[in-house]
């Protein structure tokens, strides 16, 4: 169970919080006044060549104005310009280029007039611009040859677009150019090298240009770098010298500036800008770049280093933060300073903007257009667009520089004046009109209206008027009494009355009075106070079984007066309610519960004024042994809240505490949890204080000073918490000096020239006392220098300007006005760190085997780590293979070795490769300087599996396989090794092993029968071994049946075999088909005639008529030509000829070893019978059928 805290509030009063309170009073627009602009582009106007462009002005007055434009500062005739048309009811340009036309010939400066009979109104200048994005010149870039340890710039030299391109560097293949203290692309793009190594060779750089508008890219060619160097890598007497550069042949170089050049330079930034001021320097080693400014520190709220330190950049710039900054250069063959002269300038920025005058008759006013800028920007007024010079003169009208000063008005007098101030560097464009009317008083909203809130709420009531002269707006209650403001009111300059806090005495009829010497209006707004909505019985999380019932209960309180609608969410969504669903006012049933109803059910309880939420989690268990709800299910419920709380045996440091307690509900209550809130720190929010066992209802607690306490108990039995009881009244105890320090004190530098003090502030309990604040105290350890000190009322402080990395000796005490805590404990606490000065020597790699080395290397020095020592790490990558054909990936890779460490292991190497390896030591600032670079070789592995093995079956005789070769040969491949086994079923046959040329990539396979399957296991080998092998199998017939009895010997039972049983069919029916013919035949007593041609004549003892012919009547005891001998010998019958069986299903012998068929289909003829000696028409199943009829 939870209630959520809701929404704020949302009624009707809060409406009229959207009004400006310094808004000023404006004109109705059902009254005369001149326009006002209200709507217009930006003044450095930017377009996309390929949209229409829209220059905006939109303007409001009465009657409402007309619109004209000046390009120029000449009349802009928009009617002969077919492109050019002005949106109806305002003034707002469009170009139209979808019937052609080129944008750039309307690149100009553009000015909107809105004007009406009482003056006219200007936009500010609009400077039209198109967006341009133009290609990089064409150009060959030969090789820049430079020697290693020289400086270097590549210069970029984008094309000039609008608005400018942003810049960034990367290689042809399109990965960034890594970038750091040493590489680094500066503010004009450009890239420096502050010293060149030889790993610089192994990227070309090319510059990009994105430009904003078309969101296009575009790359300049790239320059490839040639690095002389005087020590190869492989020159072994070098690789363990304690210097990299000295080591490499590199002399030493005392830094030099390369952007800025020279000493000193200047720049000018304008207010409210940023200011970017940056150094880049050369020399070996790479220098550290620093910032200072002269007299003074640097804007700590403002000012960032970026670019590892190469640019300082100060946000948002003002007057003071001019004057003389400075960057200083080093490394350990010295330093040298560039000092950069700032100059803060100022376009106008607006002190007193001109405002609209509205005045009666007679009365006196003025115009103020007060402006600052650097130069002193000068103040032009112009009347309805003209030159006030030029205008026809006023009497009623002075001029005193940024003033114009206007007595005893006139109607004569309404205008538009306009204030343009302005210095070299931008301009401010004011309109501001004077309207002259005479206009009682008047209410702007609804009378008599209604507003309600709910109690102890902030509202506002607000009554607009109108009136010229302006009127003064009073607020009365229930018609009498005083003006009300002040204490729980709050009248604001245009008449909105805020009431504090609601209560249900604010309830009443409020009046709004505005009066001038025209008059008097007033109007009347009756404010209910209504009470909260609140849910005070809540829903209860419950754990229910599936197909129970379950019910939530929500029981609301709420203001009878607001329509109140309560709905559920389930996990924060609407909840459908369904068949199985009943909702009632009070309460959700869900009846035969499932698995979907788990989840968060949420009762929402709105009024049109105010709602309140509270959630319960329903958990379903799949059991449905026994039923779910525990309410239903036991006659027991969480305990009523304790009433009736009383404080007595008021002491200094404790008191007692009485309640009476609630009904059990047929639990016995276990505890008493009391707690406790204070007003000063966390007001509103509750804190356990103690707790005590359920047979007591009085205890006496003890307090802590300066507390001023509420308490309230909650009761606990078996089934829960009860509500909170309502809280006591409040006792506050004495004070006293604090007991306690703050705890959790540390000391850690979050740059390298400061230290951040921090801890964890005392709570209320433990202040004991007002005011409670700390004494920072500090110090370097082991110097037994004095104690810093300062007071601070927060829960950190900053100490600046300390050296790199040195330990602290920390005490924070607290104090409150009636003294100090006891003396704190000391902690060590460290400055900021630097980046380390020194890289790992003599790095020494052993291959351990293929994919694996180790490291040794010697430590550095304490002193040049600059901070703690986080890890020794090797950054290492795969220059190329062994096998030059090979495309790898240089990707680089690192491997960290944390603590003190003096040696190492990189593993997940590829075999037969070139890699190159460099050590750097790393702190909590980051890396330091890397080591010289070694070379290694791994040996020959064994290689990965082939790729892409594929198992195809043609047909039930062959099977083929394919491969390609390994992504990783890891070595020379020197073949391949197949082996494969048959299988059927649980059966499996003799593993056969074949080897092949490391070219061959197929192998075809002659099945031994068509039957069993395949599984073949494909492995690559080098001379170091075999590697992982890729396994696959050959495909299952389409057909295949689940192996039966029938297969023995290897041999499977073919009569299952889809092939066979349709190869059986087709001969039954042929022999169903003779059959039928030779029993037509012999029905009709024919005879056959003899062919001529006959391989073996009749015998003169056969009983033959002399024609040739026989009668098939007299061969009754014969076998028919044709028919089928049993498996015994004997003659089948007529009707078993077309039995499968008879044809040797099943039997044995009848099948060769393949599977093939080999049984006979016809018998053996007697000996005096011929072979052959059928008719043509018995040979024809058609002729048989037409010698039926």
């Amino acid at each position: 169970m939870a209630r959520q805290q809701p929404p704020p509030w949302v009624h009707t009063a809060f409406l009229f919080c959207l009004l400006s309170l310094s808004e000023a009073i404006e004109i109705p627009m059902d009254l005369s006044q001149p326009p006002t602009i209200t709507k217009q582009s930006v003044k450095d106007h930017i377009v996309d060549p390929r949209d229409n462009i829209l220059i905006e002005c939109e303007a409001k007055g009465n009657p409402a104005p007309s619109f004209h434009w000046t390009r120029n500062s000449r009349f802009f005739n928009i009617a002969k310009d077919p492109r050019v048309s002005m949106r109806r009811r305002s003034g707002t340009l469009v170009i139209d280029f979808r019937s052609g036309g080129r944008p750039e010939e309307y690149e100009g400066e553009y000015q909107c007039f809105a004007r009406n009979k009482f003056g006219t109104a200007l936009s500010n200048r609009i400077r039209l611009q198109v967006s341009k994005s133009p290609l990089w010149p064409k150009e060959n870039l030969d090789p820049v040859v430079v020697q290693e340890g020289a400086p270097l710039t590549l210069q970029c030299n984008p094309p000039p677009g609008l608005p400018s391109p942003v810049i960034f560097w990367m290689s042809s293949s399109m990965e960034p150019i890594t970038q750091d203290k040493r590489v680094s692309q500066g503010h004009n793009g450009d890239l420096y090298f502050s010293n060149v190594m030889l790993q610089d060779m192994q990227t070309d750089y090319s510059c990009n240009a994105r430009f904003h508008f078309t969101h296009t890219i575009q790359q300049k060619n790239p320059f490839n770098l040639k690095v002389l160097t005087n020590h190869p890598y492989n020159d072994s007497s070098l690789r363990n010298h304690p210097d990299m550069y000295s080591a490499r042949g590199v002399a030493e170089r005392t830094p030099s500036f390369m952007y800025p050049q020279g000493t000193a330079s200047s720049q000018m930034v304008l207010r409210g800008m940023d200011l970017l001021l940056e150094c880049i320097a050369s020399g070996v080693p790479t220098p550290d770049i620093a910032w200072y400014k002269k007299g003074g520190d640097l804007p700590s709220d403002k000012a960032k280093f970026e670019n590892f330190n190469k640019a300082l950049r100060i946000t948002n710039v003002s007057e003071e933060d001019s004057g003389e900054y400075f960057c200083l250069a080093s490394n350990k063959m010295g330093s040298i300073r560039h000092t950069i002269s700032v100059r803060v300038k100022a376009a106008p920025y607006w002190l007193d903007e001109p405002k609209n005058l509205i005045l009666a008759p007679g009365e006196d006013g003025r115009l103020v257009c007060r402006a600052n800028g650097n130069p002193k920007p000068t103040v032009q007024w112009m009347v309805n667009g003209e030159p006030l010079q030029s205008a026809p003169p006023n009497p009623n009208r002075e001029v005193a520089g940024d003033t114009i000063i206007f007595r005893d008005t006139q109607i004569s007098s309404r205008a538009v004046y306009q204030c343009n101030t302005s210095n070299e560097h931008g301009y401010l464009l004011a309109n501001a009109f004077v309207s002259v009317l005479d206009v009682p008083p008047r209410m702007l909203s609804p009378r008599n209206q209604l507003i309600r809130v709910i109690l102890y709420n902030r509202t506002r009531l607000d009554c607009p008027f109108f009136g010229s002269p302006i009127p003064t707006l009073r607020w009365f209650k229930n018609g009498q009494g005083s003006n009300l403001d002040g204490g729980n009111y709050h009248v604001y300059e245009n008449g909105s009355l805020e009431i504090k806090m609601i209560r249900k005495e604010d309830q009443g009829i409020y009046t709004c009075v505005a009066t001038n010497i025209l008059g008097k209006a007033e109007n009347q707004v009756r404010l209910e106070v209504k009470d909260p909505t609140r849910i005070y019985r809540m829903p209860e999380d419950q754990v229910a079984r599936r197909g129970t019932t379950v019910q939530l209960e929500c029981r609301v309180k709420h203001d009878p007066s607001l329509k109140l609608t309560v709905y559920w969410l389930k996990d924060d969504e609407p909840l459908y309610i369904g068949n199985r669903m009943k909702k009632e006012e009070d309460s959700l049933t869900i009846f035969g519960v499932a698995e979907r109803d788990q989840g968060s059910y949420t009762c929402v309880a709105s009024t049109e004024l105010d709602r309140d939420l509270a959630k319960a989690y329903l958990t379903v268990l799949a059991d449905q042994a026994t039923p779910t709800n525990r309410l239903a299910a036991l006659p027991k419920g969480r305990p009523d809240r304790p009433r009736d709380l009383e404080l007595t045996d008021l002491a200094e440091r404790s008191v007692r505490l009485t309640w009476i307690p609630g009904d059990d509900n047929n639990s016995p209550i276990t505890d008493y949890v009391v707690q406790f809130e204070e007003d000063q720190f966390q007001p509103g929010v509750w804190h356990d204080h103690s707790k005590f066992p359920g047979s007591v209802n009085s205890a006496v607690l003890q307090l802590s000073p300066y507390v001023n306490y509420q308490f309230r108990v909650i009761a606990i039995n078996e089934v829960g918490s009860s509500h909170p009881s309502l809280p006591s009244e409040r006792y506050r105890t004495s004070g006293a000096p604090p007991e306690s320090n703050p705890s959790d004190v540390k000391g850690e530098g979050t740059r390298k020239n400061n230290m951040e003090i921090t801890w964890t502030p005392m709570n209320a309990t433990s202040a004991f006392g007002p005011n409670l604040r700390y004494i920072v105290k500090w110090r370097r350890r082991e110097t037994r220098e004095t104690w810093n000190n300062v007071t601070v009322w927060g829960s950190r402080y900053v100490v600046g300007q300390t050296p790199v990395y040195v330990p602290y000796e920390i005490r924070v005490q607290a104090e409150n006005d009636f003294g100090k805590g006891p003396e704190p404990d000391t902690v060590i606490g460290y400055s900021g760190e630097d980046y380390p000065r020194a890289a790992p020597t003599d790095v020494k790699i052993r291959v351990l085997n293929s994919t694996a080395i180790s490291l040794q290397w010697n430590r550095v020095y304490s002193d040049t780590v600059q901070g703690q020592l986080r890890e020794y790490r090797a950054y290492y990558w795969r220059e190329s293979s062994l096998l030059k054909s090979l495309w790898v990936s240089q990707k680089r890779q690192q491997a960290g070795f944390p603590g003190d460490r003096l040696r190492g292991v990189v593993s997940r190497l590829f075999p037969y490769s070139n890699y190159k390896l460099e050590m750097v030591v790393v702190n909590g600032r980051g890396d330091g300087p890397r080591s010289e670079t070694k070379e290694f070789t791994t040996p020959e592995g064994v290689p990965s599996a082939p790729r892409r093995f594929r198992v195809r079956q043609p047909n039930l005789e062959t099977i083929n396989l394919e491969w390609d070769h390994p992504e990783h040969p890891n070595g020379i491949l020197i073949g391949y090794t197949l082996k494969y086994v048959a299988f059927n079923g649980t059966k499996v046959g003799k593993q056969i092993v074949e080897n092949f040329s490391p070219n061959q990539t197929k192998f075809t396979m002659q099945r031994a029968d068509p039957v069993s399957r395949y599984r073949f296991s494909l492995s690559a080998r080098t001379q170091v071994g075999s590697g992982e092998a890729v396994t696959e199998e050959s495909p299952a017939p389409p057909n295949e049946a689940a192996p039966t009895a029938a297969y023995t010997n290897n041999q499977a039972d073919i009569a299952t075999q889809g092939w066979f049983i349709g190869l059986m069919c087709a001969v039954a029916l042929l022999v169903l088909t003779l059959l039928i013919v030779c029993f037509i035949k012999r029905s009709r007593g024919g005879k056959y005639p003899v062919r001529e041609k006959k391989d073996v004549p009749l015998g003169p003892e056969d009983p033959k008529e002399e024609d040739g012919s026989f009668d098939y009547s007299d061969e009754d005891n014969k076998p028919l030509q044709g028919s089928q001998t049993s498996l015994d010998g004997t003659i089948k019958q007529q009707e078993s000829d077309d039995s499968l069986v008879d044809y040797g299903e099943g039997g044995e012998g009848q099948f060769n070893e393949d599977g093939s068929f080999i049984g006979q289909y016809t018998v053996k003829k007697d000996k005096e019978e011929t072979e052959g000696n059928e008719s043509s028409e018995a040979t024809s199943p058609v002729n048989a059928i037409y010698s039926l009829a």
